[in-house]
């Protein structure tokens, strides 16, 4: 690599057994979590809710659909991620959201391995592990995590492994791995292009540009005829302008928060560059959730800073560690304040769960989005926003309801407006309302 890489301590058994136990430590930290959210009706249909359908449609043999996001609406026409289609046949055996959930658990957690084996090689076993824990807990994954599944989660153990091929200078193992990011979703064949340049910059010229060129012609044809064709609108669903100069302080923040784990050696890397087509696509949109911290979007960066700040630390060694863990443990901190019981109590949870089960199977519902998840694996589930002129058999409503996308007021206009026009409340709690038309 451009930056020479120290000479690598003797490898141990214990040494190589690390990486995996660090992993395997995620993995049930992370399922536990995910599934403590769908528990407490924390999940939402938008965006669990959406995949899961789009998964259960694979899973019959059918084109992926999710009715949340509109009748019959095409989930391709929505975001590219083919890849979706290998969870079927775990689905099939667990027909459940949460088999989303643990399977992303799963990816997010194995990851973890190559990022805990680069930090080892460079800064013995106890150091390398420390650096794998603050990974486990960076802000990134566990953001991700506490919000729902999303496509991305097969992104993440892609790049961490193509990092550190890279790192080893093994160069076509690190192409073969990043290849597949073309059916995670439609802007990471441009992250593919970025391990191009890297190619190129070690003088791996004619693969480095091959690579390039597919990239960056993959994403044209995804962005501007793939997408637009499948989606209904004929257009890309995403392209919601641009606003490069707007938010300039959560822009700042989310940047040095990135790299704060690795006391900003990450920029002595040319592996960061596999971070620059996320970053740039993100902070040039209009659309403001990319910018900061929240949701998902920081996922697929975590393996390459820490990779990157790994392969530059050098006079860091002893600071790389400690940064890493006490970042960690501060990003668990806030999200962890975000786990909670949820809004209802036990016994509330336990009246929803009744007032689902009177739902029969294969029924077509009109569903809030804390509710969703809990009947798409059986059930047509479409989305209940207030403003929808859906009008299925049956329709359950949250109470209180989210103030999302719609008011409080929209929504509570429409239920009293289904109540007056053929719908019955045939049962309900404080927590609940459910409606029945004959």
């Amino acid at each position: 690599m451009l930056i020479d890489f120290a000479p690598a301590p003797a490898r141990t058994r214990e040494s190589r057994a690390v990486p995996y136990v660090v992993a395997t430590v995620a993995f049930a930290g992370y399922a536990a979590w995910s599934l403590q959210r769908l528990r407490t009706f924390d999940a939402s249909g938008f965006d669990l809710g959406i995949f899961e359908q789009a998964v259960r449609s694979y899973a019959h043999g059918h084109w992926p659909v999710s009715d949340l996001l509109g009748p019959g609406a095409p989930t391709l026409g929505d975001h590219f991620h083919p890849i979706l289609a290998l969870l079927a046949p775990l689905y099939l055996l667990w027909p459940s959201p949460g088999c989303l959930l643990v399977a992303q658990a799963m990816l997010f957690a194995l990851s973890a391995v190559p990022v805990t084996r680069c930090a080892i090689r460079l800064l013995g076993t106890r150091r390398g592990a420390l650096v794998g824990a603050g990974y486990v807990l960076s802000w990134g994954l566990l953001s991700a995590v506490n919000f729902d599944f999303h496509e991305i989660c097969f992104a993440v153990p892609m790049l961490a492994f193509t990092a550190e091929h890279l790192l080893h200078e093994r160069w076509r193992p690190a192409v073969w791995c990043a290849l597949p990011l073309v059916l995670v979703k439609e802007d990471l064949p441009l992250t593919l292009a970025a391990v191009g340049v890297v190619l190129v910059l070690n003088r791996r010229r004619r693969l480095g540009w091959t690579v390039i060129v597919f990239g960056v012609v993959t994403s044209a044809l995804l962005f501007l005829v793939v997408l637009p064709a499948l989606n209904p609108a004929g257009a890309y669903a995403h392209g919601g302008g641009l606003n490069p100069f707007g938010g300039a302080i959560v822009k700042v923040s989310m940047l040095l928060a990135l790299l704060a784990p690795t006391a900003f050696a990450a920029l002595r890397s040319p592996l960061l560059l596999l971070a620059v087509p996320t970053l740039l696509w993100r902070l040039v949109s209009a659309n403001d959730r990319y910018w900061g911290m929240g949701y998902h979007y920081s996922a697929v960066l975590m393996p390459i800073v820490f990779i990157a700040g790994v392969h530059g630390a050098r006079r860091l060694k002893r600071y790389l560690p400690a940064c890493a863990v006490v970042v960690g443990l501060a990003s668990l901190g806030l999200q962890a304040a975000h786990l909670t019981d949820g809004v209802w109590t036990p016994a509330q949870r336990a009246g929803i769960d009744a007032v689902l089960a009177r739902i029969p199977d294969g029924a077509t519902v009109l569903a809030s989005n804390r509710l969703a998840p809990h009947l798409t694996s059986r059930c047509t589930v479409l989305f209940f926003d207030g403003v929808t002129g859906e009008r299925p058999e049956w329709v359950v409503v949250a109470q209180p309801e989210q103030s999302w996308p719609t008011t409080l007021a929209t929504k509570a206009a429409a239920l009293a407006e289904l109540e007056d026009t053929g719908y019955e409340r045939v049962d309900g709690t404080d927590a609940v309302v459910l409606l029945h038309r004959e």
